[in-house]
């Protein structure tokens, strides 16, 4: 009987999985694991990123839109609005404005063409615009344009520069007569255009930094109130008081105290300038300015020098901000050289009339006294 073949198992493929498994295992093994994923610090690197590139997008359009306006404003100036042209100039001024308007918009009507060429008679030094340009927009520009007067117009665009105003706050500085305000409106012109070179080189000095008077209306302080009062009123609002004490201004301390042997001083406020590298001791007074009061400075500013002055500073200048002041009294006391200053506080504007009637009265008061005490050049006494 033949025996019955017994059929073998069909042959299958030898498996791949387990290889591959074990293959995938020990290239995972070779390659580190990932750390996690900071997405918060991601984000934050990535709008770093587009906002500082917008930054200096915005500059760049700043700064080429301004030089544009500048050369347009050069050109017309040499081409049209030259002395004795003046007829024809405007003639050609408006024709050449309704072609430029119809093909790239009303930028470039007559009205602006004109500011342009204003722009251009101001700005006769292409580097200062280089600088400026950095900073301030053509809307800058615009508003320093109507100021007639150009030293006045300089300390503006500098001071712009510096504190990194926007085009509003540059408004409401002009429309308070910050320049004529400062200590450097009553200087010599020849002293005022020394200090604006300064600024440009990055130097301010206490004259471009103080102001007299300041305007504190925004404190709210109406009818009586006591020197406590007011200075918890400038803290309530810091921020809009340094606004007008300007950017370089950093608070430091209420009530500073100082011992001085057996008897203890409180000074009302005390400031720090970045700029100036100082601390600023602030007085209060609610009554007019007294001769006592420098006296009670010069001890205040003789202990900051001796137990707060920090290495590399200079030394400490005091602010006597009082109700009012006399300037012959304030003039003959010689405060430039004990690095005191006293300037009036507003709380209450007064009508702008006669508070830019006030401040010309006080820059030609201040003027004129200088020129009293330059040397005379033929000897004369």
């Amino acid at each position: 009987m033949k025996k019955k073949a017994v059929s073998s198992p069909p042959k299958t493929k030898p498996s791949t999985r387990q290889p591959r498994e074990r293959k995938q295992r020990n290239l995972a093994a070779q390659v580190p694991r990932r750390a996690v994923v900071d997405a918060a610090g991601l984000l934050s690197d990535l709008r770093s990123l587009i906002q500082s590139s917008r930054e200096r997008l915005a500059i760049a359009i700043n700064a080429t839109y301004a030089y544009l306006c500048w050369q347009v404003g050069r050109r017309l100036l040499r081409e049209n609005l030259q002395a004795g042209r003046a007829a024809y100039g405007k003639q050609i001024l408006a024709t050449v404005s309704q072609e430029l308007t119809a093909e790239f918009g009303p930028g470039f009507n007559y009205t602006a063409l004109t500011r342009m060429a204003r722009f251009a008679e101001w700005m006769a030094d292409e580097q200062i615009l280089a600088t400026l340009s950095q900073t301030l927009s053509w809307s800058h520009f615009v508003e320093l344009l109507p100021i007639k007067d150009t030293l006045a117009r300089d300390f503006y665009a500098e001071m712009c520069r510096i504190e990194r105003w926007d085009v509003r706050t540059l408004r409401r500085k002009i429309g308070g007569m910050l320049y004529q305000r400062t200590a450097l409106s009553k200087r010599p012109q020849g002293v005022i255009s020394a200090e604006i070179a300064k600024l440009r080189d990055g130097h301010m000095s206490p004259d471009t930094v103080f102001r007299d008077p300041y305007l504190l209306d925004l404190l709210g302080l109406k009818g009586a109130y006591s020197e406590r009062d007011l200075e918890s009123a400038i803290l309530r609002e810091i921020e809009g008081v340094l606004l007008e004490l300007g950017t370089g201004f950093a608070f430091v301390a209420r009530q500073k105290r100082m011992s001085v042997g057996k008897d203890d001083f409180h000074l009302d406020l005390l400031f720090f300038h970045r700029h100036l590298r100082r601390l600023i001791a602030v007085e209060l007074k609610l009554e007019s300015f007294q001769p006592a009061h420098v006296g009670q400075m010069e001890l205040y500013l003789r202990w900051l020098d001796k137990y707060e002055r920090a290495p590399g500073e200079e030394a400490p200048i005091g602010l006597i901000l009082c109700a009012s002041a006399d300037a012959e009294q304030v003039e003959l006391l010689q405060l430039d050289a004990k690095s005191i200053r006293v300037s009036e506080y507003l709380t209450e504007l007064p009508p702008l009339p006669l508070l830019r009637a006030r401040l010309h009265q006080a820059i030609e008061h201040a003027r004129e006294s200088a020129a009293r005490r330059l040397p005379d050049p033929k000897g004369r006494r």
